[in-house]
């Protein structure tokens, strides 16, 4: 760690304005934050350079497509650890909740030890001090799925354990309303025949009406007890938004109509949507846009889902296509995040924080990540 770090000529994105000036690193923690440049020789110039606070990622798939790149393939799991490590961190990911499913939707998935080897992996990699961001773990619950259960309680006393999310994939409902999409994503997924299809998403029906409920209720009741935010899935209708919030739900991930996110606003859930939805324009299972929500004032925190570099994208995105200003923007990616799963020393440009943050520079209309640094000291 540094002691003290100086950097100047830097446009400084804080909770609240993006102002041109210096900061002052103290021990890891921002110590100064002013107006002023500095012609002092030890001092980093940024060149005018955007000075951003370390993203905060809430939900990702990046690290299981490391364990499994394809079907049927199991990469080596300290390999695949640091591989993810990496990408999070050259996309400006200092905290990073890694998720992990628990629920078995399809029999060659085979989640319950691969969500242990994920988990297990981590572990390693952080005792040896090899990884650049800060690790900590969200476990996404598939309710309609047999043994959800059994595979949450291996978690539920985890010390890094911050977000635990309600989910329910079954065909025919929330993310997948047009069975069709469904269809297509896991058979182009599993490449696997009309027949199999159409019987997996019997049984998974079968299944729903036979867990979701109980289980839903058990998982609820588990969180409360051990002091961790709940977030919803695919909310699609009013009436998922208010059972939601009878349970205490907080977060609203990815809902998939502006009913639905207007539903959660009003219970005062923050909204939750996937940056890649920004950047390509929309959602590819045909769910509602990102970019509207935001033009609505509906949008609260971003998340990379499956591409990390898409925060950062996707935060730029909507300064400029939205009346939403930067610092709000960044803030979706980074300050709001962090206060939902209680890590108030993070996720801003101000003194006392954590020195988590990115150098970046325009490049046309494109944002690229020039270095990243986490407690102050530069790990990208």
């Amino acid at each position: 760690m540094n002691k003290d770090l100086l950097i100047t000529n830097a446009k400084i994105v804080t909770p609240t304005d993006v102002i041109d000036g210096s900061v002052v690193v103290t021990d890891g923690l921002f110590s100064q934050i002013d107006e002023s440049m500095s012609d002092l020789t030890q001092a980093e110039d940024f060149e005018g350079d955007y000075l951003l606070p370390g993203f905060v990622e809430l939900h990702t798939d990046n690290l299981e497509k490391h364990f499994k790149p394809r079907p049927g393939v199991s990469w080596p799991s300290e390999a695949a650890v640091m591989a993810h490590d990496a990408q999070m961190a050259t996309s400006g990911v200092t905290t990073v909740l890694d998720a992990i499913r628990v629920g078995d939707t399809w029999p060659s998935e085979n989640l319950r030890s691969n969500a242990k080897r994920i988990a297990q992996a981590i572990k390693t990699e952080k005792k040896k001090n090899t990884l650049r961001c800060e690790h900590l773990l969200h476990i996404r619950c598939e309710i309609s799925c047999s043994d959800v259960i059994d595979q949450f309680e291996g978690f539920a006393e985890e010390k890094n354990l911050k977000l635990v999310s309600i989910m329910d994939h079954t065909p025919g409902q929330r993310q997948f309303v047009d069975e069709d999409k469904y269809r297509e994503y896991y058979q182009g997924k599993y490449s696997i025949s009309d027949i199999e299809i159409d019987r997996m998403i019997a049984q998974q029906k079968v299944d729903q009406s036979r867990y979701s409920r109980k289980h839903r209720s058990i998982l609820v009741e588990y969180a409360e007890k051990i002091g961790v935010p709940l977030a919803s899935h695919d909310d699609a209708i009013i009436a998922h938004v208010e059972e939601a919030a009878g349970e205490g739900v907080t977060i609203s991930e990815f809902p998939t109509t502006l009913e639905a996110a207007h539903a959660a606003r009003g219970h005062k859930m923050k909204v939750l949507m996937g940056a890649p939805n920004l950047v390509l324009g929309g959602s590819h299972s045909g769910n509602i846009s990102a970019m509207e929500l935001a033009h609505q004032g509906l949008l609260d925190i971003l998340s990379s889902d499956y591409v990390p570099n898409s925060l950062l994208h996707g935060g730029f995105m909507v300064a400029h296509q939205t009346e939403i200003k930067l610092p709000e923007a960044i803030a979706m990616a980074s300050l709001t995040p962090a206060k939902m799963v209680g890590l108030d020393d993070r996720g801003e440009i101000s003194e006392g924080k954590k020195a988590d943050f990115l150098r970046v520079r325009l490049e046309g209309n494109i944002p690229v990540i020039r270095s990243v640094w986490r407690d102050g000291g530069r790990v990208a």
